[in-house]
């Protein structure tokens, strides 16, 4: 976002705060009907702040289904949203506009997902055929490296990582709302053990697949990797718009080839035509390997459903190898 651009947006937000206080209208970020309003930047962390916040919390996401969280910008309104919240939950890195946003707003109460549990660099090496950062094996020379200045921001796709997250929104929005402390430190230990279920059936579930391989379209799953033993071979980074380049594409078929590599996964929000030419070329699989950074129908999918089908997926992949 250039200086000109930023200092716009904001002039805009400025209007909206105006506009919305000269109507009366608070909206989904201002207390309504005794509820707490609480901006979240993206599904994962909006899911936590819906389950843990229950009938106490107003939850507005500033990425609309089916967007791709990597691209969000935001409008006027959904800045002042963010200035006007009385929690502002985000994870610094994975989308520019909003963290442009918390500077700029002067928010009041933040939690801040990255402060929370360490991000690792799951990076593609360009050398070598030995691990491309944690969990994520490179594909030789040639590999196009991208990654946010802050790490991998994909913390979310490990169950116990997650945990962590909504113990800290837990906290936020008990400090936010000290009225209802006593029922989101309940709803969080409920969530809490959710996850630890999870848990339990990926490591059960690959458990006999440690030191696998798996080939993904987008280096997402660095943390699930590290998590459960598997290795991610991932054909763009963790922006899933970089381009690989045509040295690495060649270096992930031979990998794929030497490690019987049956499924090239790709994604819901991306377009899968690089990772479906992939392997066609290979003469393999495609299935889906959700990121869940989104979900596009909720009242059929959540955080959950998706995971078990992430693992189911990995599964029949990895008993498939020929």
């Amino acid at each position: 976002m250039s200086h000109i651009r930023a200092l716009a947006l904001i002039a805009a937000a400025a209007a909206a705060v105006l506009a919305l206080a000269a109507c009366g209208a608070g909206g989904p970020v201002a207390r309504a009907d005794g509820r707490l309003g609480v901006v979240a930047s993206f599904y994962p962390l909006q899911y936590l702040a819906e389950q843990i916040g229950g009938p106490h919390v107003a939850v507005t996401d500033l990425t609309s289904p089916g967007v791709e969280p990597h691209d969000l910008e935001l409008s006027p309104r959904q800045v002042a949203s963010v200035g006007s919240a009385g929690l502002v939950v985000y994870l610094k890195g994975l989308q520019p506009a909003v963290d442009e946003a918390v500077r700029q707003s002067g928010a009041r109460r933040v939690v801040e997902a990255s402060s929370l549990t360490p991000l690792a660099d799951h990076h593609l090496d360009e050398g070598g055929d030995g691990p491309g950062g944690s969990g994520d094996r490179a594909a030789g020379a040639g590999a196009e490296p991208h990654a946010h200045a802050t790490g991998d921001p994909h913390v979310w796709l490990d169950p116990a990582r997650y945990a962590v997250l909504a113990r800290g929104v837990g906290r936020g929005l008990a400090e936010a709302d000290p009225a209802h402390a006593a029922d989101y430190r309940r709803r969080t230990d409920a969530m809490v053990a959710r996850l630890a279920a999870l848990d339990a059936e990926f490591r059960t579930g690959l458990a006999p697949y440690r030191g696998r391989d798996f080939v993904t379209s987008h280096a997402a799953f660095g943390y699930l990797a590290d998590r459960y033993g598997i290795r991610q071979v991932a054909v763009s980074g963790v922006d899933p718009e970089s381009e690989p380049s045509p040295a690495r594409l060649a270096a992930i078929q031979r990998q794929a080839r030497a490690h019987g590599v049956t499924t090239v996964f790709f994604e819901t929000l991306s377009n899968p035509k690089l990772a479906a030419t992939l392997a066609a070329d290979l003469h393999l699989r495609t299935a889906v390997l959700d990121p869940v950074e989104g979900v596009k129908d909720s009242s059929r999918d959540d955080y959950f459903s998706v995971q078990r089908q992430n693992l189911k997926n990995l599964e029949t992949a990895f008993g498939g190898a020929r």
